[in-house]
């Protein structure tokens, strides 16, 4: 392993632009805004920053329906912001990650465009996925977007063009080769502005079975019963069955050579899979040696409050990455789930149970993947319906998430709470009761959970790197997660009774401990 090889043991920090801070007072996160908060990321202790699409966009999908991946909306800033804040990130030492989205562009992009100008047959047209309907007038196949409803839209020419997402998002025809020559310079235009590495969002999809062939569903149901059970459940949970149109073997293809662009870069630069996979081993496929550094880990995230699914993940997780030399990466929340305070059970209980699975994935090998605002305990807020504006609720009238992306509270006792200059509501109001939450209220306070986070990571920096990738799981009764990594033993009780704690001197604990480990606690002991 090179010792430049910064993201096997990073803590990366997750910015969603719009939702993070404002620096003109739109109520909309923006660039500049990003920028001025950065030295409170890097007192937090982490090591990089992911952030999520800035590219030119009409935002029917708030920046995965990408117009020009090479320049800003104006709604984030400029390319000079763009610059100041990867040069200002740099000098406080952390790395920069920002998101690429090849499966579709937005139908605003040029390509889409001169694709519906130019008609069927034409050389603008392949690049993207048109097809005829069938004999009988009916759709060119059973195929169902994610975010509800028919993954199909008519042309005004009468073909119909595919969208795995909103009917503002065409899926790239991956198949032409002027679609992977794109999306190479589109790395190297970044590179060259000194980014670190890149977010693959959707990395399973890109290429669909050539026949594009039906959807085999199962008996009894059609594929639009099928996405309507899947309506209210995160991408990530939903169900594999018979999926033509994801993780086709081709997509290895496309990361080889990306991986090669990467490589005749310095410092080291990566790139992470965004791979709805259902299994640790398909997870690993997409970082065997030449291909992605790392994949989102959502086995996860996907886990009960169980002691017995956790370290079934953390077993078959550390199995899977090491068939392939891989680095295994852990995340809790992001911004198409619920959060995991929440997830946990809500309130006191949901909280206390959020910091302790975190304590626990923190003392894991790898990298780790926060969520911006779970350090401040921040839960998932019911966002009234009139306000949501997440394309997958307006398309489906059912989830959404926004209730995750609601911007976060940084000083004062009333909304905006210091998101940015003015009065007034951000794009997704904030609830009345955040003042005990915000940065400037839990700053200093040794109880707060941003206080924990703090502390948490600056004991991580100890060992992260030096502590190795073995883990040893320790038996410590039904409802425990135990393990051992070098020099500390983590362990989380996820019972509803206290435990015995194992010998050895406490370096951190997300609540009281006094010889026994209380029920949704967890420990390092060194």
């Amino acid at each position: 392993m090179s010792p430049q090889e910064w993201w096997r043991h990073a803590v990366t920090y997750q910015v969603y632009p719009r939702s993070f801070a404002d620096g003109n007072g739109d109520g909309v996160g923006d660039l500049p805004g990003i920028t001025s908060r950065l030295p409170y990321l890097a007192d937090l202790g982490v090591d990089a920053i992911w952030i999520s699409p800035f590219y030119t966009s009409p935002q029917a999908d708030h920046g995965y329906d990408v117009a020009d991946y090479c320049d800003i909306d104006p709604l984030f800033g400029s390319l000079d912001d763009a610059d100041a804040l990867i040069a200002r990130a740099h000098e406080l030492g952390l790395k920069v990650i920002v998101d690429l989205v090849p499966n579709h562009t937005s139908s605003e992009h040029e390509w889409f465009q001169a694709a519906l100008a130019a008609g069927p047959g034409s050389p603008e047209r392949d690049r993207y996925i048109f097809r005829d309907a069938k004999p009988d007038g009916s759709l060119p196949n059973n195929w169902m977007s994610v975010f509800g409803g028919p993954a199909w839209t008519q042309a005004p020419d009468g073909q119909y063009y595919l969208h795995l997402f909103d009917s503002s998002q065409p899926d790239l025809n991956w198949r032409n080769p002027e679609v992977g020559d794109m999306f190479v310079e589109v790395l190297r235009f970044w590179l060259d502005r000194g980014v670190d590495g890149f977010r693959v969002d959707v990395a399973h999809g890109l290429f669909k079975e050539e026949s594009l062939r039906d959807q085999v569903v199962e008996a009894g149901k059609t594929a639009s019963s099928d996405a309507r059970d899947a309506a209210d459940v995160p991408m990530v949970e939903r169900t594999v069955r018979d999926e033509p149109m994801w993780d086709q073997p081709e997509v290895h293809d496309v990361y080889r050579r990306w991986h090669e662009v990467l490589a005749k870069y310095d410092g080291d630069r990566m790139f992470v899979a965004e791979a709805w996979t259902q299994t640790p081993e398909s997870m690993a496929a997409y970082i065997r040696p030449g291909e992605f550094s790392q994949a989102f880990n959502f086995a996860w995230l996907l886990a009960g409050w169980s002691a017995e699914e956790f370290a079934a993940v953390i077993t078959g997780t550390m199995d899977a990455v090491g068939l392939v030399g891989g680095s295994p990466t852990w995340v809790l929340s992001n911004h198409d789930v619920v959060r995991h305070v929440t997830r946990y059970g809500g309130g006191a209980v949901g909280l206390a149970r959020a910091k302790a699975a975190t304590l626990t994935m923190l003392a894991l090998p790898g990298s780790a993947y926060l969520y911006q605002g779970e350090e401040l305990g921040l839960p998932e807020v019911d966002v009234a319906d009139e306000d949501r504006q997440d394309p997958f609720f307006i398309r489906t009238g059912e989830g959404g998430r926004d209730g995750c992306r609601v911007p976060i509270p940084w000083s004062g006792t009333a909304a905006p709470y210091g998101f940015g200059p003015g009065t007034g509501q951000p794009w997704l109001p904030q609830p009345a009761d955040w003042a005990p939450i915000t940065v400037e209220a839990e700053t200093g306070d040794d109880s707060s959970t941003l206080e924990f986070y703090r502390a948490a990571l600056a004991v991580r920096r100890t060992f992260a790197a030096t502590a190795g990738d073995d883990v040893e799981v320790l038996d410590l009764g039904a409802d425990v997660v135990a393990f051992r990594r070098g020099p500390v033993t983590a362990v989380l009780n996820c019972g509803a009774t206290p435990v015995p704690l194992p010998e050895g001197r406490v370096l951190i604990a997300s609540g009281p401990v006094d010889g026994t480990l209380p029920a949704d606690t967890a420990v390092w002991l060194g």
